[in-house]
């Protein structure tokens, strides 16, 4: 466990009470700012990242734990729901535009119900996955993905995509910040204790993908023109579901350059 400075224990303290004070604020987006000690973490964790300078776990778990404890007491009623949680967390964003920075909840599957908290720092990163989990009304933070307690973690801007089913699942897009789509998706289980990638992708060009009823879908270009990064001459489109406590490929097809369209 980390230990706040003084200033960022007021600053939390603060927040905390003025969500206590404000019962309807899960309703309406919020006009108030982050605690300040909030916002010299993040912008911290952005500029040393730019400029390459050392980073340090003990700064991003900072400011990590702030967002936990206003999710965790949004998430923590009778019918959590993320979609009222969600504009509280974007009063966190520091600027304007966001430039990559964003932080959001989303549902996970199976059930009792839990939730991931995706936290997005910039462009260039960092960015974390929370996980929160445990009964109804006594959530807590359960997991966590980030490069400190997963070492291969791509932890520039990342992406979320919640998989629908039976258990809690998700995939994250690291990456996706050129004109290309260019993407490293992975797949994670949650076990309601630990999480686990499942799966991992290459470095994929020209990608999209969806969720539907038969599972995730994913597009991208598996034959680039070394000269002409925007002339696809052969695109795949890959299904996988999770299936026997496994997450298996259901289908993969070759697709002609017509189908690479952007």
């Amino acid at each position: 466990m980390h230990i706040f400075g003084v200033g960022l224990a007021a600053s939390v303290f603060a927040w905390g009470l003025f969500l206590a004070a404000t019962p309807a604020a899960s309703q309406d987006i919020p006009s108030a700012s982050p605690p300040p000690e909030f916002t010299r973490l993040a912008e911290k964790l952005d500029a040393d990242r730019v400029a390459g300078a050392e980073e340090t776990e003990a700064t991003e778990e900072q400011a990590l734990e702030v967002l936990d404890r206003v999710a965790l007491g949004s998430l923590n009623v009778a019918a959590p729901d993320p979609d009222a949680l969600n504009p509280r967390l974007a009063a966190f964003v520091t600027r304007q535009p966001p430039l990559g920075e964003g932080f959001r909840v989303f549902r996970l599957g199976g059930s009792p119900a839990s939730f991931a908290l995706l936290a997005d720092f910039g462009e260039a990163g960092p960015s974390a996955v929370r996980i929160y989990a445990g009964a109804p009304g006594k959530l807590s933070l359960a997991a966590r993905v980030d490069r400190y307690a997963q070492k291969d973690f791509l932890d520039d801007y990342i992406e979320l995509v919640p998989v629908p089913g039976p258990v809690p699942l998700f995939v994250t897009v690291a990456g996706r910040t050129d004109d290309f789509k260019t993407g490293v998706f992975t797949a994670w289980h949650f076990d309601g204790h630990q999480v686990e990638p499942v799966w991992m992708s290459d470095i994929l060009s020209e990608s999209n993908y969806e969720v539907n009823a038969s599972g995730f879908q994913l597009n991208y270009c598996a034959d680039l023109e070394p000269d002409d990064p925007s002339a696809c001459q052969q695109t795949r489109r890959e299904r996988f579901i999770w299936q026997d406590g496994a997450w298996k490929q259901a289908e993969s097809v070759t697709l002609g350059p017509a189908d690479a369209a952007r």
